[in-house]
């Protein structure tokens, strides 16, 4: 006996627990709590190309589509209304719009949120609702719909962002600003043998800098908050004091903060309580690392061409590691290190457990055998 999902409809917002503009990282967590519901997940990408939209069927009734770049969810379809595997309940304003009893039909659409533009579908600013194909008429192809298209059942709910002229928004644009993102990172601006400036939602938000060798752990809670993670590099039972007492001891207890929350790793000093090393993630689907941490969408800057170049060049997260290389040092590449990282878990088995670390003067790039940068490490 499955529970009910009652879900409620927020045109151009979202529904029920998901909102227009959440992270791919966000969702799939909350989803991870709701297995009673969702007990199966399917993840679907492009394996070729970092900025893949994703698209999550959870079956029977949904599936969420989520951008290539800032992987956040774009589009929400819902099929399969009378499915009772688990029963599902729509609502609008506290009304039922569907339940697995009562169909949702033309005519209750149509009473529900009035008039709109003729077509095959009935759309309004965003949600749209769409028909069975062997149910349409040929009269729906007009302006004219015959009385018995009125029961037409309805076949699929698609809530999308809002479009300021009305259209509908194309399935492969990016999510504009909107509620769910604030306090979230936009981007970060990395500067080699610097740091880097993380900027956040809402975009005119004051950015926050971290420097290499003079931001402390302090500075990273009063900027940051609270880490999800601290990992001890030497050993994770020790307490943030205590200095490493193997006889190597050269690091003197370093420890890892994890923002995973937004795709960043600090290694701060067992000393000085310093940043050494900062680590951006790039969240690319099918590597080891997908979903521990939510994408970083990172730039390196370069040098300006002169003083008053007030747009350096940079490179992006997406671009592909032989482009990174040629930015960072023109030139042959360096000689690059094999990382296995399903080593590290008895079982696991990836298609692309492999990756290569390739060292520069103050930066580290981790990229898959395919030429997709997976993360970067500043020292």
């Amino acid at each position: 006996m499955f529970s009910t999902l009652e879900l409620d409809v927020r045109p151009g917002s979202g529904l029920g627990m998901f909102e227009i503009g959440a992270s791919l990282w966000n969702v799939l967590d909350t989803l991870r709590s709701l297995q009673h519901f969702f007990p199966q997940v399917d993840v679907k990408y492009d394996p070729d190309t970092p900025t893949t939209p994703v698209i999550l069927h959870l079956r029977p009734h949904l599936d969420l589509l989520f951008s290539g770049h800032h992987q956040r969810l774009h589009t929400i379809s819902v099929r399969k209304l009378r499915d009772p595997n688990p029963p599902l309940t729509l609502t609008y304003k506290t009304a039922v719009l569907s339940s697995s009893q009562d169909s949702l039909k033309r005519v209750g659409v149509s009473r529900m949120f009035g008039p709109t533009y003729p077509g095959d579908d009935l759309r309004y600013p965003g949600v749209a609702f769409s028909f069975e194909e062997e149910s349409r008429g040929d009269a729906l192809k007009g302006a004219t719909v015959h009385p018995d298209d009125r029961q037409q059942e309805v076949g699929r709910i698609i809530i999308s962002q809002k479009s300021p002229d009305g259209e509908p928004r194309d399935a492969l644009d990016e999510v504009t600003e909107c509620l769910s993102m604030a306090g979230e990172l936009c981007r970060a601006v990395v500067k080699v043998h610097g740091g880097v400036t993380l900027y956040f939602y809402p975009t005119n938000s004051e950015p926050i800098r971290v420097a290499l060798g003079s931001s402390t752990a302090q500075d990273l809670m009063i900027d940051l908050g609270s880490p999800l993670r601290i990992h001890y590099k030497e050993d994770d039972r020790m307490t943030i004091h205590s200095r490493a007492t193997q006889s190597d001891g050269g690091e003197d207890g370093d420890y890892f903060y994890n923002y995973q929350q937004h795709g960043i790793d600090f290694l701060i000093s067992g000393t000085m309580h310093t940043v050494k090393k900062i680590i951006l993630h790039s969240n690319i689907p099918g590597t080891p690392l997908f979903q521990r941490y939510k994408r970083c969408p990172w730039e390196i800057e370069g040098h300006p061409e002169d003083d008053e170049d007030d747009s350096p060049p940079r490179k992006k997260f997406f671009e592909r590691v032989e482009e990174i290389q040629h930015f960072l040092a023109p030139g042959e590449a360096p000689p690059s290190m094999i990382l296995n990282r399903a080593d590290d878990e008895e079982g696991l088995r990836l298609p692309s457990s492999t990756t290569r670390l390739f060292g520069y003067d103050g930066v580290i790039l981790e990229a898959t055998e395919s030429g997709q940068v997976v993360s970067v490490m500043l020292f």
